[in-house]
């Protein structure tokens, strides 16, 4: 058996993570369905592992002290995207949107509660397959998975991966159809002249801009890149900290909360102090970057340690939890979204999108909108709306939406 210390392991995850990315280069299909390069190598790694157990062979022992932090990091850098004002340059259609979006997430965990409770699991079974792994994904899922263990649902690591991995093949095939469907069918094209059109594009790249705001005032003799770097590295590091006494406070008033809560909440204070006093001049760019590195080497750690075995006997009713979530945010996607976001074609191209990133992650959203953008026409409303949500005040509400339902059912 190979032993491996924190610095090895975090070594032998990176070195996974690469051949995931390979793999994604030969087998095209993987990258079509937007399967992360993470999942795909840290699974080979639980695969291998089943199989070694099925001969008694135990080939690695990992030492996970970094997967928390790293989880953490992650989250942390959600929380620097919480910006108040990109949540009103968005304008009514984007907090509307969120809104449905927060609603339908609650909806997710309510369905899989009934669907569950018929096969004799827990309630939390359900919210599993919920919108902890469909709204929030793998990372959502993975990052949940010790609360869920210690609430009875054995085997939540595992399970929330099956669950994710499904949603997002279901939201990768679905999201184009679906929105085809509502554009044939009611004769939709694109208003490319109209001032809302224009509004919206101009919303659009104003977003863009400041949510890839470099950071600017690099002392002398600085450079740049590694300035803004080193800056938010540290931004980060300070909101885990004081966050961690946040959590500690939480946890005293026996609240349950996932570890990440209060780095993310003081990350969302410190986002929208900066937006308005311009005091630390926050690249969300690199912050995003540090974030989706940390992110990856997290999934990969939390996957090479995966149980598979541990889905025997619930493939069933996993099944058919998931065809119901399929079946609602596919109906969901026809009505209310469709007619609530104002009957057109980019409503409809907003409808592939939700289907994408409630069933799956953003990237998917934006590979369905994409598809039809490029057969129809632009959809800039969409391109506004649909990331906003979906790639950050979601996370929020979903969040707390998941932690209430651990405190109904602990």
């Amino acid at each position: 058996m190979l032993k491996l210390d924190l610095i090895q392991t975090v070594a032998f995850a990176g070195v996974v993570l690469f051949i995931g990315y390979g793999i994604r280069r030969v087998i095209p299909v993987l990258t079509r369905y937007n399967i992360p390069a993470p999942v795909v190598g840290g699974l080979l790694v639980a695969v291998i592992v089943l199989i070694a157990r099925r001969y008694e062979a135990t080939l690695f022992q990992f030492d996970t002290t970094l997967q928390s932090p790293l989880m953490i990091a992650f989250f942390t850098s959600l929380g620097y995207g919480a910006s108040f004002s990109l949540l009103k340059i968005g304008g009514p259609q984007v907090v509307f949107f969120f809104i449905i979006a927060t609603v339908f997430a609650i909806a997710q965990n309510v369905l899989g509660i009934l669907l569950a409770t018929p096969f004799g699991l827990h309630p939390l079974f359900g919210v599993l397959c919920g919108s902890v792994t469909l709204t929030g994904g793998p990372a959502t899922g993975l990052a949940f998975a010790p609360l869920f263990e210690q609430t009875g649902v054995t085997g939540a690591a595992t399970i929330a991966v099956a669950a994710a991995m499904a949603g997002i093949i279901s939201g990768g095939l679905i999201g184009g159809p679906v929105a085809t469907y509502l554009i044939e069918r009611y004769k939709l094209t694109p208003k490319r002249t109209t001032s809302a059109f224009v509004a919206a594009q101009t919303a659009a790249n104003i977003v863009e801009d400041q949510m890839r705001e470099p950071a600017t005032a690099t002392p002398a003799g600085e450079d740049i890149e590694t300035y803004a770097l080193l800056k938010s590295l540290v931004v980060i590091l300070v909101a885990m900290w004081i966050g961690s006494w946040v959590s500690e406070w939480f946890k005293a008033m026996r609240i349950t909360l996932p570890s990440y809560i209060g780095a993310m909440l003081v990350a969302a204070i410190f986002r929208n102090f900066d937006d308005v006093t311009k005091k630390i001049k926050l690249s969300q760019r690199v912050i995003d970057d540090l974030g989706n590195a940390a992110l990856a080497l997290f999934i990969v750690m939390a996957l090479m340690n995966l149980k598979l075995w541990e889905l025997a006997g619930l493939a069933l009713p996993l099944l058919v939890i998931l065809a119901g979530q399929v079946i609602l945010i596919a109906v969901t996607s026809l009505w209310p979204i469709f007619p609530l976001m104002g009957r057109d074609y980019e409503s409809a191209v907003i409808g592939g999108g939700f289907c994408g990133f409630m069933l799956g992650t953003t990237a998917n959203a934006m590979a369905n909108m994409k598809a039809l953008v490029e057969r129809y026409g632009p959809a800039p409303r969409a391109f506004l709306v649909v990331p906003m949500v979906g790639a950050f005040f979601i996370d929020f509400t979903n969040a707390l939406i998941i932690t209430a339902c651990l405190n109904i059912w602990k």
